[in-house]
């Protein structure tokens, strides 16, 4: 048996909290951080008293506002927020529909920001929560981005699926990443509702890497997506140059192309490609 350090005692104290445990009371956070009662009470009582955890009226327990103030300091936090926020106003304000700022964790997507309107078409996202990344356009985007050997084991652990839609199949999720890539833009399907439609592109840094991805969900029932796929572009391209990142060349002008084999990729064409577009048939979102 492994024996537990104090700081790994302390860590797991607070990872006993997610975004469906946000509130735990004493017992509940000794059980699933797998620790003594009197030891989750010692940790507990010091978490609490450095204020990385509050304590409400009912007795429960939660995230406190210290902790907060020190993971705002992360460079993917705050200061992407900050950079992005003016592009990410004006996404919202020529669609009026969810406007999301994402980073990769590992396998999972992580959504540090998001705008949305009373009107827009309801999603599962909020900042701080986590998806995987085969079954968002954001997470499609930085999957792309993530390097080979991130692509080749991604599916090992299999793919979960959230509606009948949701990719699933290894080989196809290798040619959708492969078109965006190719394209610049993911087109996510109802692949986590079956009502929504995203359109996501990549955010780069200084030096060209894709650091973040910026996406608009809008309802998968007339959804204009030829529109919103420039619109998504230039928010992408306003912040990564707001991070410092220089364009290689200008972009160059598309036409649209239609499927003639079935497969279920709709995409742009040009003498240079900058983007397609990865479409469900009732395998993808």
């Amino acid at each position: 048996m492994v024996t537990r350090s104090a700081s790994d005692r302390l860590l797991d104290a607070l990872g006993a909290f997610d975004q469906d445990h946000p509130s735990l009371t004493l017992t509940q956070l000794a059980t699933r951080a797998d620790l003594p009662l009197p030891t989750a009470h010692r940790i507990v009582g010091a978490l609490s008293h450095w204020g990385a955890l509050e304590r409400d009226e009912a007795g429960n327990y939660h995230v406190g506002l210290r902790l907060w103030e020190i993971a705002a300091l992360a460079p993917r936090g705050l200061g992407l927020r900050q950079a992005a926020l003016p592009f990410l106003e004006d996404l919202y304000e020529s669609t009026h529909e969810n406007v999301h700022l994402a980073v990769r964790d590992g396998r999972e997507v992580v959504y540090i920001e998001r705008l949305s309107g009373r009107s827009a078409v309801g999603v599962h996202s909020r900042v701080g929560a986590r998806w995987p990344l085969h079954a968002t356009g954001v997470g499609l985007v930085l999957l792309a981005h993530g390097g080979r050997d991130l692509q080749d084991r991604y599916p090992e652990g299999g793919l979960d699926a959230f509606t009948p839609y949701t990719v699933t199949d290894a080989v196809r999720l290798r040619r959708m990443l492969a078109e965006v890539r190719r394209g610049g833009v993911a087109v996510s399907d109802r692949q986590i509702t079956d009502d929504a439609l995203s359109v996501a592109a990549p955010v780069r840094g200084p030096r060209g890497d894709v650091v973040a991805a910026v996406s608009v969900v809008v309802p998968v029932e007339g959804a204009r997506t030829p529109a919103l796929i420039p619109a998504v572009q230039l928010a992408g391209r306003g912040i990564s140059r707001a991070l410092g990142w220089q364009p290689v060349s200008a972009v160059p002008r598309l036409r649209p192309r239609l499927p003639s084999d079935g497969s279920g990729v709709v995409g742009l064409w040009s003498s240079s490609p900058l983007w397609s577009v990865t479409r469900g048939d009732g395998a993808a979102r």
